[in-house]
């Protein structure tokens, strides 16, 4: 009988899987969809917001139930994360670049307490300066988190990968994170053949349930303390523990790959090896590059030298056994790292590759080292052959000349150096002397007196023509005209975000003043040491330069989510500064992701529309207010469909923000790209926003509150409905299945505008 049951298993009819032609990224999210993990917590970062869009979009179609929660950054995504697995539920995330970087000081903790999850790194350059296309240097800050990372060359590779890490990550003998890693912008976004399993049962019973009997943060019978400090005895013997779990990782990866290769038909060794069977020569790659380079193996020994390539398919732990077998007889060998560890004459995987090799006293391999394509630079069969010939010239010498350097770097020319082509505009270029602010002696007010409009527009730009702005976009109308109330000279800092991408792609400048670049989450910080530093040197004698700079920190495009902490900082410190911010309602530059200023019901690209969600779940961020809060001197909202009102708010803030401290603006600009709007519209939409009290323009000056524009005492209220209408990522709230959303929305507008109105009839409130 038992001999029957042996011959029905063996002739099991393999789980159907179909093709199709899909991303890297779409792999990774197909995957968790099947899994259908339990929590996602994510912040957009491109590559790898695609992952949770897609996520986003499969969910509005009731494809899985996984609970995908918006962070306010990346950190706070980690955080989610680690929360959601001290309950022993799935959890899930992607990340790339900087993003890895803001939430590494979280990937011990979850890696040290042993709790696993999944996370898909995009791999992308770090910045700066930024760079958002694809290399490894985000990978290797990596392999010190103590999470097993895989890497991933193919969108088939991801999609397999994925289903193997959870698998990898819950086993007994591990119980530790695992990265898939897979190239940015090669393989997250180029669509490759793929086979997945029609069913996504086939991928739940592979993985098998959520293994229990750990501890976990919400069993009431069985309370545990996770995270206790430590001292030096225990967290050596702790971290052994977790060091052996990571080494044991190496025998079960070759167990599940093993046993996904019977039910897939594909195999995963430890290290992908072509060529390496009696190769003399050899190329070490990770991902996409060795796909690119088993060409160039082919057309080699079709001229009968020896070539081979490898590339390891888990790098954590690293496979140093089977390194040492597979290079037995390689006579030179060049490891091609897109990363460097600057100053280490060779990056990480140069290093352990060396190191495995001092274990074998027989090797006499010849290694050399190359870093390439950083920043996403194309990797090309030439680039290949051009590294096999670097290699193969050392095995003929018996030596390396040069064992480190870079490859496809272009040395600089002097006679090309970059010549500023648009004259540098300041000190009287900007003082019309048209704008005259004074303070009230009694109230403390400021009264402004600005000219005609028309007058105004003999006042030079701030930004240059040729920026690289979508048709309508709001940002530079709405600063330029902001910038029309600063008078004099001004040091301005944009973060990340479409104002900064569009306006300084080297070698070009549209910013004809200094300017300033840093990262989302900590420009205001920064350009309060920027302006505190200026007033030092100032004081010591060591500058000679007028005072009347007005510095400026633009912000935008969800920089007030990820970057509302340090904004916060800043504005208790009250530094002499401005803070503006565009609201655009979203992240657009990185492809129309929802942010926390997103309003309720709004469609995005991480809010999808569909027959179970209809667009954004809560309510949008009043950031005005929350700066409030901190009493700073002036705080203010306003519109270019408003211009006067704008251009006197501009003259208060730079008179605030040089005599008193700090100022922050919100205005609204469109964007018809994304809003779903027309180009032409967008003086329209702003004035709906206002007349139907969803953006209010008013000022906190001094503590208290003044709405500048009244629209029920103008006779000019319109209902929330009539602005809706007018934007594509907002019609379906007008549809009558959505009347409890529409209704909840209008509410909580009025709610707001109601709460305005007593702040600016009760002083001080």
């Amino acid at each position: 009988m038992a001999m029957i049951e042996d011959n029905l298993n063996k002739t099991k009819t393999a789980p159907e899987q179909l093709t199709t032609f899909e991303s890297g990224n779409e792999m990774a999210a197909t995957a968790a969809a099947q899994i259908n993990y339990h929590i996602m917590g994510y912040f957009p970062i491109t590559p790898s917001t695609e992952v949770a869009q897609y996520l986003d979009l499969m969910k509005s179609k009731g494809i899985h139930d996984i609970e995908l929660i918006a962070a306010d950054g990346e950190h706070g995504s980690a955080g989610i994360c680690f929360g959601a697995a001290t309950t022993g539920a799935r959890v899930f995330n992607a990340t790339s670049a900087n993003g890895l970087l803001y939430m590494i000081e979280q990937l011990p903790a979850q890696s040290g307490l042993r709790f696993p999850m999944v996370m898909n790194l995009v791999t992308r350059a770090v910045s700066g300066p930024l760079d958002i296309r694809g290399d490894h240097s985000d990978l290797y800050y990596a392999l010190n988190t103590g999470w097993v990372i895989l890497t991933a060359r193919t969108p088939q590779a991801v999609y397999d990968m994925n289903i193997m890490a959870l698998k990898l990550a819950e086993h007994k003998d591990v119980r530790l994170p695992v990265i898939v890693a897979y190239d940015g912008f090669y393989t997250s976004h180029q669509k490759r053949k793929v086979d997945y399993f029609k069913e996504r049962e086939v991928v739940q019973e592979f993985v098998g349930p959520a293994p229990k009997g750990y501890p976990v943060s919400i069993d009431k019978q069985k309370p545990v303390t996770i995270g206790a400090h430590m001292n030096g005895d225990d967290l050596l013997n702790n971290s052994y523990q977790q060091s052996e779990a990571l080494y044991r990782a190496y025998d079960v990866y070759k167990e599940i790959t093993a046993e996904y290769e019977e039910l897939s038909g594909r195999n995963y060794e430890v290290l992908d090896l072509y060529g390496m069977e009696d190769a003399e020569v050899a190329l070490f790659l990770l991902n996409s590059a060795a796909e690119s380079s088993k060409d160039v193996v082919d057309r080699l020994r079709a001229k009968g030298i020896k070539a081979g390539v490898i590339s390891p398919n888990i790098i954590r732990p690293f496979p140093a056994e089977e390194i040492r077998n597979a290079l037995k007889n390689v006579k030179a060998l060049l490891i091609g790292e897109r990363a460097d560890s600057y100053g280490g004459n060779g990056a990480n995987l140069t290093h352990e590759v060396k190191s495995a090799l001092q274990d074998d006293k027989e090797n006499q391999t010849i290694v050399l080292s190359r870093v390439f394509g950083l920043g996403g630079k194309d990797f090309y069969a030439d680039d290949a052959e051009n590294l096999f010939q670097m290699a193969i010239d050392a095995a003929d010498m018996g030596y390396a000349v040069k064992p480190f350097d870079y490859y496809g770097q272009t040395p600089g020319d002097p006679e090309k150096a970059l010549e500023q082509v648009i004259e540098p505009m300041t000190g009287d270029t900007y003082k019309t002397g048209l704008i005259n602010v004074t303070e009230d002696a009694e109230t403390g007010k400021l009264k402004v007196r600005i000219p005609p409009m028309r007058q105004l527009t003999q006042k030079p730009k701030r930004f240059a023509s040729g920026h690289g702005a979508c048709p309508g976009c709001g940002i530079f109308p709405g600063l330029e005209l902001f910038f029309k109330g600063i008078e004099g000279d001004a040091v301005i800092l944009f973060h990340t975000g479409c104002g900064y991408v569009v306006t300084s792609a080297y070698p070009y400048t549209s910013h004809k003043q200094p300017f300033i670049h840093n990262l989302f989450q900590n420009g205001p910080a920064t350009l309060s040491g920027t302006l505190e530093a200026f007033f030092e040197m100032k004081e010591r004698g060591e500058i000679d330069i007028d005072e009347d700079f007005t510095f400026v920190m633009v912000t935008g495009d969800g920089g007030m989510d990820i970057g509302m902490g340090s904004a916060i900082g800043t504005a208790l410190r009250n530094h002499k500064m401005i803070i503006l911010e565009y609201d655009n309602e979203g992240y657009m530059n990185t492809g129309s992701q929802m942010s926390y200023s997103t309003p309720l019901g709004h469609m995005t690209s991480t809010t999808s529309v569909g027959k179970t969600q209809q667009g954004k779940a809560f309510h949008h961020k009043d950031t005005a207010q929350i700066m409030a809060s901190t009493n700073i001197p002036y705080v203010f909202t306003g519109t270019e469909a408003y211009p006067q009102d704008l251009v006197k708010k501009a003259a208060k803030a730079q008179w605030y923000a040089q005599n008193v401290g700090l100022v922050y603006g919100k205005i609204l600009i469109t964007c018809p790209l994304n809003w779903k709007s027309e180009d032409r519209d967008g003086e329209k939409i702003m004035k709906a926003a206002v007349e139907s009290n969803f953006f209010p323009i008013y000022e906190v000056e001094r503590g208290e509150t003044t709405i500048t524009y009244d629209p029920e005492a103008k006779k000019k209220q319109i209902e929330l409905s009539e602005w809706l209408k007018m934007m594509g990522k907002t019609k379906h709230l007008l549809k009558e299945e959505n009347k409890p959303m529409l209704t909840e929305f209008e509410n909580e507008v009025a709610r707001r505008w109601k709460v305005l109105k007593v702040k600016h009839e009760t002083p001080f409130v």
